[in-house]
């Protein structure tokens, strides 16, 4: 425990660290505009710190909870715990702790979300079981316009 400590300690060295939801909110979204993301790729409800550090592309976000989202566009739930990190880059977030997705009643935990060919309107998420399937990214940017602002 003590050694995972450590490593986010010094994975969050020399980060933009930033507290309360309206700031979180308007930095995340930012954010994901700057690497090509979309917007309603996270629900940001509730988010009370996040951080960032542009050497490594490190990211994550804080909740006070356990957040359950059931994305309507899709009809996908989602589970958030409290803290939610990863690295992100040009199209693409991968090493994420902290996010499951439910299908067939089975909890999976996503390791990577990626854009391979922006112009196909696809992203594929990965589970950590390393099976994984392509999402409309039109359905996450559908999402925050119709129920996530």
């Amino acid at each position: 425990m003590a050694t995972q400590k450590v490593k986010l300690l010094d994975a969050k060295a020399g980060a933009e660290i930033y507290h309360g939801a309206e700031i979180c909110k308007q930095k995340t979204l930012e954010l994901f505009g700057e690497v090509g993301l979309p917007r309603g790729l996270l629900p940001l409800e509730g988010v009370e710190e996040c951080g960032f550090v542009r050497e490594t592309g490190f990211v994550w976000v804080k909740r006070n909870k356990k957040y359950e989202y059931l994305y309507k566009t899709t009809g996908s739930l989602s589970s958030y715990a409290p803290e939610i990190s990863g690295y992100v880059e040009k199209g693409k977030m991968k090493k994420i702790t902290g996010v499951k997705a439910r299908d067939f009643h089975i909890w999976f935990g996503l390791s990577e979300m990626r854009i391979d060919d922006p112009a196909s309107g696809m992203m594929y998420v990965k589970t950590s079981v390393g099976v994984g399937k392509n999402v409309a990214i039109k359905s996450f940017e559908e999402e925050y316009d119709k129920y996530m602002v």
